[in-house]
């Protein structure tokens, strides 16, 4: 019972002082990603072989009535041999909006359920055993936000799990394959974002190499950098593919290349991180056109959320594309496999944040709706950057959309699309209920 009051009250504390700060503190936006120790491993999603690697499926302790509705924990042993590692913990399929607790403080402010989210806990973790604890929060603010969303139920806690990478390391990548002018070539642009948490400089090697769609090496490279103590760097690696032209994605024509990104460290590989790659170009004009290789796309669109299980979920794609369906719309943030599945069948997709609050929409008053409320300007910026960071890489992805249409617009729609607009990315970032305003690109 003292537990339950504790983690009622700090949760109270921050609903109503700290969401800004603690939104900034542990909650990480970026490709979601495994470092896989083999790189067969990596090629198979084959995790029972990573060092660093623990499934999280923490049990039930409380439920009540009130702001916390229920409290899960699990036990994790933190070995002295994790102080070289970054830890970070990966949740989804929580069921509810949540927060994190470490050891009983609380490190996260609360987080909507329906974005998958990834969460640095080396700085609140302790060598020995600590206390892990899922807070199930009922917070008015997080469902005005949300209030039109659903989701399918999945096994609570599916696909969460605790995980390592070395504090030199890759932090986040982005990668293309960039198709030329002439049709002649594609060149692969992979940026990797290295993070150096030690107080030293350190030296890395950083490799990859890359498959095209019949199996062919078509080329690789491994280069040492120094990268000075607690910075973080981007290192870009730019080949050139010939011959490529066969291999242009599109949902017609669904053919993707086999990267690895490698990290290796004193001569020893360490950490391989898996992508699958398409050559794409998407881009826009003033007519409201999505254009893909400089031609518009004619898109059949349709609202669609995966199912509970990539079987059905390819089924249900399939069956749409037999009916003449090319663009899907999904309605918020979906689980890494529904993507990759999107780009191995040949479909487009408008990604969405998590942001749906229809009974407020038509509210412009400031506190009208939630959109145009400055104090949740965080939370929206939040949901809007994770959605597109985790989405970033996918070659279905054609679009980014700030939210449901009848959202309302305001001040946080604003900060959302500049935000997006920041990044220099080809594609649109849509928001049907900008209703003519500057912050929508269609």
């Amino acid at each position: 019972m003292k537990r339950f009051i504790l983690y009622t009250i700090a949760t109270l504390f921050v609903a109503l002082f700290l969401v800004e700060e603690l939104s900034a503190q542990a909650r990480v936006a970026r490709s979601e990603f495994i470092c896989y120790d083999k790189r067969e491993d990596a090629l198979n999603d084959v995790r029972d072989n990573i060092d660093k690697y623990v499934s999280f499926c923490p049990e039930l302790q409380f439920e009540a009535e009130g702001t916390v509705r229920a409290v899960y924990e699990q036990e994790v042993d933190v070995p002295a041999a994790w102080g070289d590692f970054s830890i970070y913990l990966h949740m989804e399929n929580v069921g509810a909006d949540y927060s994190i607790f470490v050891n009983g403080e609380q490190i996260t402010a609360p987080i909507d359920r329906f974005t998958p989210v990834e969460i640095l806990l080396s700085p609140y973790l302790e060598q020995g055993p600590n206390t892990l604890a899922v807070v199930v929060v009922d917070e008015p603010y997080m469902e005005r936000i949300a209030e039109g969303l659903t989701q399918p139920s999945r096994k609570k806690f599916e696909n969460c799990y605790i995980f390592g990478q070395r504090r030199v390391g890759v932090f986040d990548y982005n990668v293309r394959l960039i198709p030329d002018m002439k049709n002649t070539y594609a060149r692969l642009k992979l940026d990797a974002v290295v993070d150096n948490t030690f107080t030293t400089d350190e030296v890395l090697e950083l490799g990859y190499d890359l498959y095209d769609p019949t199996g062919k090496l078509v080329d690789y490279s491994v280069n040492k950098y120094t990268f000075l103590a607690e910075s973080r760097d981007t290192v870009t690696f730019q080949p050139y593919s010939y011959n490529s032209n066969q291999f242009r994605w599109s949902a017609g024509n669904p053919k993707l290349y086999t990267a690895m990104l490698y990290v290796k460290r004193g001569g020893v590989l360490r950490e391989y991180i898996p992508m699958k790659v398409g050559i794409v170009k998407y881009s826009y004009n003033d007519k409201g056109e999505i254009l893909l290789y400089d031609k518009p796309l004619v898109l059949k669109k349709e609202v669609y959320n995966a199912a509970v299980d990539v079987k059905t979920t390819e089924s249900q794609i399939k069956a749409l594309k037999s009916k003449g369906v090319n663009c899907l719309c999904p309605q918020y943030p979906q689980p890494k496999w529904f993507y990759s599945l999107c780009d191995r069948v040949g479909i487009y997709v408008i990604d969405c944040a998590a942001i749906s609050s229809p009974s407020a929409g038509d509210n412009r008053d400031v506190n009208g709706t939630p959109s145009n409320d400055p104090l949740l300007v965080e939370e929206y910026l939040s949901r809007v950057d994770a959605m597109y960071r985790r989405a970033q890489n996918h070659v279905c992805i054609i679009a980014f959309s700030l939210g449901s249409a009848d959202s309302g617009n305001g001040y946080n729609m604003y900060k959302a699309y500049e935000l997006l607009k920041s990044y220099g990315d080809t594609r649109p970032i849509i928001f049907e209920g900008a209703d003519g305003e500057w912050n929508s690109d269609l």
